[in-house]
């Protein structure tokens, strides 16, 4: 891996860094598509909150816009996303660091 592909990995993994972003990623890896309204119903934020870490989320090529009228639905990029956040999920379980008591 060359320093510049070590650095854009880095970059993704700062934008996964917040909860509520992975929570989002969540959502959308278990419905495939929600317009903003009902992913900030799925993750319990605001609307507002909900639009700004997905700007966050599309500029780190983690999710894909698709717009039907006045619409905007969102969904994972590709399955390397959902996969990714499977992983870290797999492996905080496997290790006993998944704050279950």
């Amino acid at each position: 891996m060359s320093r510049e592909q070590a650095d854009v990995v880095a970059d993704v993994f700062k934008v996964l860094a917040d909860p509520s972003r992975v929570l989002i990623l969540e959502a959308l890896r278990e419905a495939g598509e929600l317009c903003v309204l009902h992913l900030a119903d799925s993750v319990g934020m605001s609307q507002s909150a909900v639009s700004h870490n997905l700007r966050l989320l599309r500029q780190a090529g983690l999710v894909a816009k698709r717009r039907d009228g006045r619409l905007a639905y969102y969904r994972p990029d590709d399955d390397h996303v959902t996969d990714l956040v499977g992983l870290c999920a797999e492996h905080i379980s496997h290790s006993g660091r998944d704050g279950r008591a």
